[in-house]
């Protein structure tokens, strides 16, 4: 069972289940329930972008008192180009809603992914899966690279005694200290092995260069802060533009 999250959050987050809205919890709360932050103010999840889930969202919405911030409008082709649209519920909390991400695949399969978790009062929530949130984190923002380090040891030390193919795998990708790297190329050398195909920093380990890794996972870093900034370019340049007008 996750630990309490604190009011508004459950209310909007019933709300958006009251009227069936298909969404999986993602950004800080998400951060929160996986173990890897203190708190967050606001809401962000990953919505199906159907007609039919539209209107329920809307629904739920209007019944949160919720009014977009700026832009972009609450519009189907927006949500469909990969932008966020920004919303105040009337008791002041922000949600943020996303239809496509870079990184992650399309709803359907994050939804086949996704983690169920138990917050208060029994209430059982959609998550986006541990390996897509990471995926999702990987921006050009300076905030988000230590959130990765930390999801990703939290779910490492959690599950130290109970490693699966899935999970190993996934912390081989996705370690980014570089002595939990190295000690988990030792526990698991044949995973490794098929990792270093996929990841110079693996690579790095097997191959005895273990003081090359941290300047390997700073590389990494930037090659995904630079594919990030240029998904975005275009994204920035009609908002700029929706502002303008």
């Amino acid at each position: 069972e996750a630990p309490l999250i604190p009011s508004p959050i459950p209310r909007a987050l019933s709300t958006l289940q009251a009227h069936r809205v298909r969404f999986l919890l993602m950004g800080g709360q998400a951060c929160v329930l996986y173990g890897a932050a203190e708190f967050s103010r606001d809401v962000d999840i990953h919505l199906l972008a159907s007609a039919e889930n539209l209107s329920r969202l809307k629904d739920a919405l209007a019944e949160l008192a919720a009014e977009v911030i700026a832009v972009p409008p609450f519009e189907e082709e927006f949500l469909e180009r990969g932008h966020a649209v920004h919303f105040r519920c009337g008791d002041g909390l922000h949600l943020d809603v996303m239809a496509r991400m870079r990184g992650v695949g399309p709803f359907e399969e994050a939804w086949e992914r996704r983690t169920l978790l138990t917050i208060d009062e029994g209430m059982e929530i959609p998550l986006l899966s541990l390996p897509d949130l990471v995926a999702a984190k990987k921006t050009q923002r300076d905030q988000d690279w230590p959130m990765i380090r930390r999801l990703v040891e939290a779910n490492y030390a959690a599950f130290y005694d109970a490693p699966t193919p899935q999970r190993v795998r996934f912390w081989l990708d996705e370690l980014r200290s570089p002595a939990l790297l190295v000690e988990a190329v030792a526990r698991f050398p044949d995973e490794a092995r098929a990792a270093a195909e996929r990841r110079e920093a693996v690579a790095c380990v097997l191959q005895g260069y273990e003081e090359e890794v941290q300047e390997e996972l700073d590389e990494e870093m930037a090659r995904e802060r630079a594919a990030d900034r240029l998904y975005w370019a275009p994204l920035r340049k009609e908002l700029e533009e929706l502002r303008r007008r």
